[in-house]
C-alpha cells in the first residue's frame, strides 16, 4: 500500500495523470474522488496571516485590549452569517483580514477576504456573573455571509488596529455536509477551558487558585481568546486559542499530502451524530480534554457503525462538561471520564463525579497516573502494521514525542494491542511513575481505533510558519520520517478497511 500522496502528485492526478496500480485508497480518494483539498491548496498562499506586531497588557497577563474580538459561531456553514464583535482600546479604526489555514505551498494560509476599515470603539468588560462567568454583550462590529466557494477548514480573522498597527486574531470553523474521508475535530472546548480572558477567568480559576479543578465555574464563548497561558510563549495564540500550538502542524501536513478532510468543532460532534457518519476516519488532535456525554456517545456510535477513529491527542476525553442552555455558548465542568483515584489528582478533582463511561472505553487508553510527563515514543511491536515501512526496531524510540499530557491504563477490550509504551519522566529527567500506552483496537466492521497517547503527535509531522516547539520533559524534535510514515499507515488503513 502506497503510504500517501504528495501535493505535486495530487495536482498531477487532477490534471488527468492515472494513479499507479496498487496505490493506497488515501491517495486515490484525495485525487480522483474528492480533490477539494488538493484544489484548494493549489491556490496562492501567503504568510501575511501571521501576527507580526503583538502586545499583551502586563496587568492582565493574557489580553490585548488595544484590539481583540470574538465570533458569534464556533463553526458555521456556507451561506450562513457570522458576526464579529471587536473592541479597540483606545478607539481606533481597524481592518479584518480572513485567512483559511492549510498548506498552500508551505505558506500555511490563503487570504479569503478583507473587511473594513471599520470604526472601532472601546467595548465594556463584562461583569463577573454567576459562577464567575464573563459573558461579553458587545455590539456587532462586522458581519459576513460565508461565500459559496469557501472550503471547510479552520479560518482566522487577523484584526489590525490603525493607531499602532497592533494585531490579534478571531477564529472560527467553516463546516459542510459533504461525504469526506476524514473529519478533523478541532479541540475548541479545551481552547476555551484554558482561556483566562480577561484575567484569571478560565475554567481553572475560582478566585483563590490558578489551577482549580472542581465544579461551579462557567465559561462563556462570548469573549476573546487571551494569549495561551501554560507551558510556552506562543504569540500566534493571541485570539486563536490553542489551534496553532497542537493542531495546525497536523492540518498543514494533512493538506500538504492531499488527504480529503472536512473540519468541525467539538460542538458539532455533540449535536450532530449523523454528521460523523459522513467520514471513514474521525480525528482528534492535540489537547482534546473536554467532552460532553453527547460527544462520547456520538463518537462511540459512529465507531459501532464502522467509522474508524484516530486519537492523535493526549489528556483527551477526560473532563466532562455540560452546556448551560440551548445556545451552547456557556459550559461548566461536571465530572471526570475516569475512575476515582485514577490520577494523582488535584485537590478539588475529588469533588467531581468519577463514573463510567471511562475515556479508555472509547479511546483504548486514557489520562492516568501523574497526568503530566514526557517520554520517547517507543516501538513495542515492530512487526505491527502501524510500523510498516518505518524500519523501526524493538525498543527504538522517537525522541520526546510523548508529552506533556499522555494516556495509559489500557482498557480490557477484545483485540486491543499496545503498540508503544514506556515510562514517563518529570522536568528534571527523573522517572515520575507514569507509564504511557499507545493502543489500537478493532471495531465491529473491520474498522479500528488508534490512540497515540500524547498531545504532541503533530510536532513530528510538520513545522509550519509561526510554529513554536514545546520544550519540556523530553523535548520533541520536529518532523520525523518515521512518525510521518506511521501517520500515513494509520490514515491509509482507515480508508482501505472502509472499502472492504
Amino acid at each position: 500500500m502506497n503510504s500517501s500522496i504528495t501535493r505535486r502528485k495530487a495536482l498531477a492526478a487532477i490534471g488527468g495523470t492515472a494513479l499507479a496500480a496498487g496505490v493506497g485508497h488515501g491517495a486515490e480518494s484525495a485525487t480522483t474522488k474528492n480533490d477539494i483539498i488538493a484544489r484548494e491548496n493549489a491556490m496562492p498562499g501567503t504568510r501575511d496571516w501571521l501576527l507580526t506586531k503583538t502586545k499583551i497588557d502586563p496587568e492582565t497577563k493574557y489580553r490585548c485590549p488595544w484590539i481583540e474580538g470574538y465570533c458569534s459561531h464556533a463553526s458555521i456553514k456556507v451561506g450562513e452569517e457570522i458576526s464579529f464583535f471587536v473592541s479597540t482600546r483606545p478607539a481606533s479604526k481597524f481592518r479584518l483580514q480572513i485567512y483559511r489555514m492549510g498548506y498552500y505551498g508551505g505558506a500555511g494560509g490563503r487570504l479569503m477576504q478583507e473587511l473594513g476599515p471599520f470604526d472601532g470603539r472601546d467595548q465594556p468588560d463584562p461583569p463577573v456573573g454567576e459562577k464567575r462567568r464573563r459573558d461579553c454583550q458587545w455590539e456587532v462590529s462586522a458581519t459576513l455571509t460565508i461565500p459559496a466557494d469557501w472550503v471547510s477548514g479552520v479560518y482566522v480573522g487577523k484584526l489590525i488596529e490603525e493607531n499602532e498597527g497592533l494585531q490579534s486574531y478571531v477564529i472560527f470553523i467553516v463546516r459542510d455536509d459533504r461525504m469526506a474521508d476524514f473529519i478533523f475535530q478541532c479541540s475548541d472546548h479545551t481552547w476555551q477551558a484554558y482561556n483566562r480572558w480577561p484575567s484569571q477567568f478560565s475554567l481553572y480559576d475560582n478566585g483563590l487558585t490558578e489551577w482549580y479543578w472542581g465544579g461551579n465555574i462557567q465559561i462563556s464563548l462570548n469573549r476573546p481568546y487571551g494569549k495561551y497561558c501554560q507551558i510556552m510563549d506562543q504569540p500566534q495564540s493571541t485570539g486563536s486559542g490553542e489551534f496553532f500550538l497542537w493542531e495546525f502542524p497536523f492540518v498543514h501536513w494533512l493538506e500538504e499530502h492531499g488527504y480529503d478532510a472536512t473540519y468541525i468543532s467539538n460542538q458539532d460532534t455533540h449535536r450532530d451524530a449523523a454528521g460523523l457518519l459522513r467520514c471513514r476516519g474521525f480525528l482528534s488532535v492535540g489537547h482534546d480534554e473536554y467532552w460532553t456525554m453527547g460527544m462520547f456517545n456520538n463518537v462511540k456510535a459512529a465507531i459501532e457503525k464502522g467509522v474508524s477513529a484516530g486519537f492523535f491527542s493526549g489528556n483527551a476525553v477526560f473532563g466532562k462538561i455540560e452546556y448551560a442552555g440551548e445556545s451552547m455558548r456557556v459550559f461548566e465542568r461536571t465530572g471526570i471520564f475516569g475512575a476515582p483515584g485514577g490520577t494523582a489528582e488535584f485537590e478539588f478533582m475529588k469533588t467531581l463525579a468519577h463514573e463510567r463511561p471511562y475515556g479508555n472505553e472509547l479511546m483504548g487508553a486514557h489520562t492516568t497516573g501523574p497526568v503530566i510527563g514526557g517520554a520517547d515514543w517507543i516501538c513495542s511491536v515492530p512487526d505491527h502494521w502501524v510500523f510498516e515501512g518505518t524500519g523501526m526496531k524493538l525498543g527504538e524510540g522517537i525522541q520526546g514525542v510523548v508529552g506533556w499530557e499522555w494516556h495509559g491504563e489500557p482498557a480490557k477490550i477484545d483485540g486491543l494491542e499496545v503498540v508503544s509504551t514506556g515510562p514517563t519522566q518529570g522536568p528534571d529527567g527523573t522517572l515520575n511513575g507514569g507509564v504511557y500506552t499507545a493502543t489500537v483496537y478493532p471495531g465491529p466492521k473491520k474498522n479500528f481505533v488508534f490512540n497515540a497517547a500524547t498531545c504532541w503527535w503533530a510536532d513530528g509531522l510538520s513545522a509550519p510558519p509561526g510554529y513554536v516547539r514545546p520544550a519540556l520533559y523530553r523535548m520533541p524534535q520536529g518532523p520525523d520520517q518515521r512518525q510521518q510514515r506511521i501517520t500515513r499507515n494509520i490514515l491509509d488503513r482507515m480508508l482501505l478497511v472502509a472499502t472492504k
